[in-house]
Parts: C-alpha cells; sequence; structure tokens
C-alpha cells in the first residue's frame, strides 16, 4: 500500500484540484460549452458563471467584483501589473522591488534594465524581510511601480505589504503585490489597502494550473497586455477560460470559507514537522521567523548535505519535496532568496522547502520525519566535507 503512495509536501509548487471544483468545472466541458461573448442564448448563459466567479474570488479578496481581471497564471498577472505601470507613466523609468522576489517579477526586471529602465532591488534581513524606511528612500520622483511579494514562494516569509503599500502611495508610484503564495493562507482586504494591483494564480490553493488574476484597483489607471477583443471589459483579450474561471472561483469560495479552520490545523502540522527535525536532526535550521511566515511553509537548512541529494532520496521514499521555486528547480545555484537573507554558505546548499495544505496529516508527518532523519544521516555519512559523523544528538541550531 505505502509503495503507491504520495506523500506531498510541495504545496507551494502547485496543489491538488479540489473535488469540489473538479465537479464545479465538469459541465463546462459538457453541454456548457458556449462562447460566453457570443450574441445567442446558448453562448451568452456561460456569461453568469464568469460573473458568479469574479465576485467569488473578490469576496476572497475583499474588493469589487469589478476589481478582478482573470489572467492565465500569476506570471501573466505580475507582468500585467509592471508592464501597466510603466506604459500609463511614461516619463517614468525606474523601478523598486526586492532580491526576493519570484521569478516572474525578478527575471521582468533584468529584461527591463536591458532596455533602458533602471531597477532598484532592496536587500531583506536574516529573516527575509525588507527595511520599510530603505524602501521609503528609494522611491523617486520617477519611480513608476514598487513591486513587492507579499508572502515569498520558498521561505514563507511574509512581508509588511501593507505598510509598504502606504508608504508608495505617499510617494505617488504604483504599489503592487504578487500574493500568489498568500492568497487563501492569510487574510486579505483590499477595501481597507492602499494596494493597487495584486496578483494571484489558482492552482496554489485548489484550482486547476493554468487560470489567475490581477486585482486592479478601480482608481488606478490601466493598460493592457494583451490586446484585442472586448473581453474581461477590454482589459485582457482573448476568449475566457471559462471551466478554469469557474474552477477558481470554486476554489476561491472554499478558501474564504476555510480559511481560519484550514490554517489552525495546516499551522499545526507545520509546527509538528519543523518541531520534529529541529529535535531529530542536529546542525538544522529554520530559515525565516515562525510568527512571520505562512501558516503551510517551512524552509530547512541541513549542514553539509545537498538539498538536491535530499530530494532525491525522498523521492524514491514517495515524498515529494522542493529545493525553492518550482521556476528555478532546474538551476543547479543556491538559492537567490536563501543568499540574500544570508545563510550560511555550509548551510546554503542543503535547503528543503517542505509547504503543506489542509489535505496532509499528522501520519504523514511521522512518515516524512522518520525517513528524512534516515536520510540527512545517510548523507552525512557519506559526505567527505561532514565531521558530524553523530549527527543527532541534543543540540539544536536554528
Amino acid at each position: 500500500m505505502r509503495k503507491n503512495r504520495i506523500y506531498y509536501l510541495d504545496n507551494n509548487a502547485t496543489t491538488r484540484v479540489a473535488d469540489e471544483v473538479y465537479e464545479a468545472m465538469l459541465p463546462f466541458f459538457g453541454n456548457l460549452y458556449g462562447n460566453p461573448s457570443s450574441m445567442h442564448h446558448f453562448g451568452g448563459q456561460v456569461q453568469k458563471y464568469i460573473n458568479e466567479s469574479r465576485e467569488k474570488l473578490a469576496a476572497l479578496l475583499g474588493a469589487s467584483s469589478q476589481e478582478i481581471i482573470f489572467t492565465s497564471c500569476g506570471s501573466e498577472s505580475d507582468s500585467t501589473a509592471i508592464w501597466s505601470a510603466l506604459r500609463v507613466c511614461p516619463e517614468k523609468k525606474h523601478i523598486v522591488t526586492t532580491r526576493v522576489e519570484h521569478p516572474a517579477v525578478l527575471s521582468l526586471a533584468k529584461h527591463l534594465e536591458k532596455i533602458g529602465y533602471e531597477v532598484t532591488y532592496l536587500p531583506v534581513d536574516n529573516d527575509g524581510n525588507i527595511d520599510l524606511d530603505e524602501l521609503r528612500n528609494s522611491i523617486r520622483e520617477d519611480t513608476a511601480i514598487v513591486s513587492v511579494m507579499w508572502a515569498n514562494n520558498e521561505t514563507g516569509v511574509i512581508c509588511p505589504v501593507e505598510e509598504a503599500a502606504e508608504i508608495t502611495k505617499s510617494k505617488g508610484a504604483i504599489f503592487h503585490t504578487d500574493a500568489v503564495q498568500a492568497a487563501g493562507k492569510v487574510p486579505i482586504n483590499m477595501a481597507n489597502s492602499a494596494i493597487d494591483m495584486l496578483s494571484v494564480s489558482g492552482h496554489k490553493f485548489h484550482a486547476p494550473k493554468g487560470v489567475g488574476a490581477l486585482y486592479v484597483r478601480k482608481s488606478v489607471p490601466f493598460s493592457p497586455l494583451i490586446i484585442g477583443g472586448h473581453q474581461e471589459n477590454g482589459r485582457r483579450a482573448g476568449t475566457e477560460n471559462v471551466p478554469y474561471i469557474v474552477g477558481l472561483g470554486k476554489a476561491a469560495e472554499l478558501a474564504a470559507k476555510n480559511i481560519e479552520t484550514e490554517n489552525s490545523k495546516v499551522s499545526k502540522l507545520r509546527d509538528k514537522l519543523e518541531n520534529g527535525i529541529l529535535k531529530k536532526i542536529d546542525n538544522a535550521r529554520i530559515n525565516g521567523k515562525r510568527d512571520k511566515r505562512t501558516p503551510n511553509t517551512t524552509n530547512v537548512s541541513f549542514k553539509y548535505v545537498e538539498g538536491e541529494s535530499i530530494l532525491i532520496m525522498l523521492s524514491e521514499e514517495n515524498i515529494a519535496v522542493s529545493t525553492g521555486s518550482a521556476c528555478s528547480s532546474g538551476s543547479m545555484e543556491p538559492s537567490h532568496v536563501l543568499l540574500a537573507m544570508n545563510v550560511p554558505k555550509e548551510y546554503v546548499h542543503g535547503s528543503i522547502r517542505f509547504s503543506l495544505s489542509v489535505y496532509n496529516t499528522e501520519e504523514e508527518v511521522d512518515y516524512v520525519l522518520d525517513k528524512l532523519t534516515a536520510v540527512i544521516k545517510r548523507l552525512r555519512d557519506m559526505s567527505p566535507f561532514s565531521d558530524e559523523k553523530s549527527a543527532f544528538g541534543n543540540e539544536v541550531h536554528h
């Protein structure tokens, strides 16, 4: 039985589609296949389901439904937000972001530098957070946009985006946050926020891959990334991906309903995992303060072992984890996030991200702890660099 079971602790990479989401999507692969832009009733009847999904996502974000633009993913939402700010403020050639953003933002920032824009990359402290005074001093008269992620995808560290948005607004620039890892995990209320634009991705909270959204505050000028038809009130052309939009709406409805109970359960499992690691395995450290992280994420570094080796050996035990962002996991370079946090070099290569969901159980955490302990011991016994041949004593480093 166990050989066929997957112990999935890589939910920041993607989540399973909730059963309720799957069921909600099915009719739109069958009888309700009409184009919502069609004039006839067969197609037009589908539009009401898009409207309902928009309302459900808006409710999760504490926003108005008119402020929601459906996209294909978080990366498209990030690009749309940043390019829009640059187009509506063509005289402004400066951007502020951080060194720990997702590649969806950092890669675009690097591209923009090549075509004449100037980018300020804010550093973070050892806990992975920015200095708000440094942010304030970095915003200039020619700053078009500040983009700071709400929750880091590798560590779960929550950034003070509400405060950052207030500072940015006082300086006359547009503020965007990549909230892909925050939506559905932490409370969000855009009605009481200075945030101008916010990105989400459905497959991070039990909707399917291939659908996302961008929140744009009503008062914020906007320029679309994709030009063509009239869809999304002229803000994002292309025939709507109806089944996936319906799935995103249902996932948002579930997340809004269950966020408190899910977080209490998931955070308990995460704490059990962290405490077990620190108790059983010496020379391990947690990256990021526990009280300033999303409830499902822990990033752990193990001294003198390679994260890729840990991942492969855990995979052989049917345990799915990550060494960092799924969008950069093909690289053998150490995590740019952990380097920015000044994680010591003897730890930084041995980092693993565990990210849980409501579908995980205590039995699964116990299984992972048992297998992980054995894997780290085996790798350290094999390592020519390790002096930790008896690396399972009582001393704890974190």
